[in-house]
């Protein structure tokens, strides 16, 4: 805020003229505020890894049947994408060579 000197006043981001009291009042309020907020506990190591623990518990994990079913699926989806890459990376290749009249 920049001051106004001749008036004894601060403006604000906008230039609107704001008294010093205003100000004050403000600042006060907000650490008010601040200070009313609850504050976090420290927790622990141990009661870390007892809530990571309980989490765990939680956990739907896979079948062996279900696992070897999506292994299947992310190993067909990588070997189609490699050979998509492969193809148009290729075909690019082809292009330039002709547009250039490079060859490799």
């Amino acid at each position: 805020m920049a001051k106004d000197r001749s008036r004894g006043k601060e403006r604000n981001r906008k230039g609107k003229a704001q008294s010093t009291e205003d100000i004050k009042s403000r600042r006060k309020a907000r650490n008010q505020a601040a200070a009313a907020a609850p504050k976090k506990e420290k927790r622990s190591l141990r009661e870390y890894f007892k809530g990571v623990k309980l989490e765990m518990k939680k956990v739907v994990w896979p079948t062996k049947k279900e696992l070897g079913s999506y292994t299947v699926v992310v190993l067909v989806a990588c070997a189609f994408f490699a050979l998509a890459f492969f193809v148009i990376d290729t075909g690019f290749l082809a292009v330039l060579e002709r547009l250039l009249g490079i060859s490799m």
